[in-house]
Order: C-alpha cells, then structure tokens, then sequence
C-alpha cells in the first residue's frame, strides 16, 4: 500500500470538499425547478443544507429540511464527520446518523453521465425504521427523482403508505 504525503491528502480534501458543496447547489437547483420555494441553509453547524417550503391542503406553509449527499453508490446517513482539508472542530457536535430529529428527508445526488443528475429521495421516516447507516442506490430505485415524496415527508400515515407501495412494487429493496 502506498502512502501518501501530507500535500496529496490535502488535495484530496479540498477536492471532496468543493464537490460536495457543488452537489449542495446542484440539489438546490433540482428542487428549486420542482418546488420553486427553495434556498440553501447558511448555517455552518446546521445538520441540513437545504429548506423547502411548500403548503398543505390549508395552505399552511411547510418547511422540509433537507440534508445533501454525494451518492456514488450509495446514500449515506450520517453526519457530524469532517471532510476536506479543514478538519478543525469548531463545536462538540460528533458523528451522529440522519434521523427526523435532523432533517427531512437525505437527498442523495448520484452523477450517472457528466453532467447528468438523479436525486434519491430518502425520507428520514424510512431512515428510522431500516437502521442502516447508509444504502446502495441499487436498493433504492423507486426513490430516484421521485418527488412526490417530499410533500409527504413528514406524515406517517401517508409514508407508510407509499413506503409500503414501493416494497411491493420493488422500487425499495430495505
């Protein structure tokens, strides 16, 4: 195995940090087409990047907070980590996994071609009840770009629904 020196690490980091705050606008440009009231979240300690607000039936404002994800292969749920070249901890905040105490929903931004975007939609609903800290995009087919979602996101009964169509259906393999 061959050891890198400080100066690649570096590198390294600073390129894993400048793709995940691109993917950050990149997923807010997405949703911002679907939902149009969309904005990122300037909150360096926030444990989510994005707020949508939308309405319900009575046309009460909404506010869905999403969390942002690189998704090569897979979704990952947890937070709290430091990447990148700036590693200094600057609260007592550590690890901790996306739950609906954190956020909303983890969208998970996957580049299948240059260029080319899909969003997995994974409501922190489902996130509580598989336990995992991460899925393969394999196992999740059924919440690629599958909007409808998010409006939803914080209804159990509503969820559940749905979240039990898309097992039936073999859109969600978890």
């Amino acid at each position: 195995m061959i050891s890198r020196s400080k100066k690649e690490k570096e590198e390294i980091g600073r390129k894993a940090s400048i793709e995940g705050f691109a993917n950050e606008l990149i997923a807010c440009g997405i949703l911002m087409k679907e939902f149009k009231n969309v904005s990122l979240v300037d909150l360096p300690l926030s444990t989510y990047d994005i707020v949508i607000v939308t309405q319900d039936n009575e046309q009460n404002d909404i506010f869905i907070r999403v969390q942002v994800k690189t998704a090569k292969h897979a979704v990952s749920f947890t937070g709290g980590t430091r990447g990148g070249v700036d590693r200094t901890y600057k609260s007592d905040v550590k690890t901790y996994k996306q739950s609906q105490k954190t956020s909303d929903i983890v969208a998970g931004l996957h580049e299948h071609s240059p260029g080319k975007y899909d969003l997995f939609i994974v409501p922190t609903i489902l996130i509580d009840q598989i336990k995992q800290k991460s899925i393969s995009i394999s196992k999740i087919s059924g919440l690629k770009n599958n909007y409808e979602l998010i409006p939803i996101c914080k209804d159990q009964v509503e969820m559940s629904k749905k979240l039990n169509e898309l097992r039936t259906s073999k859109g969600i393999d978890c």
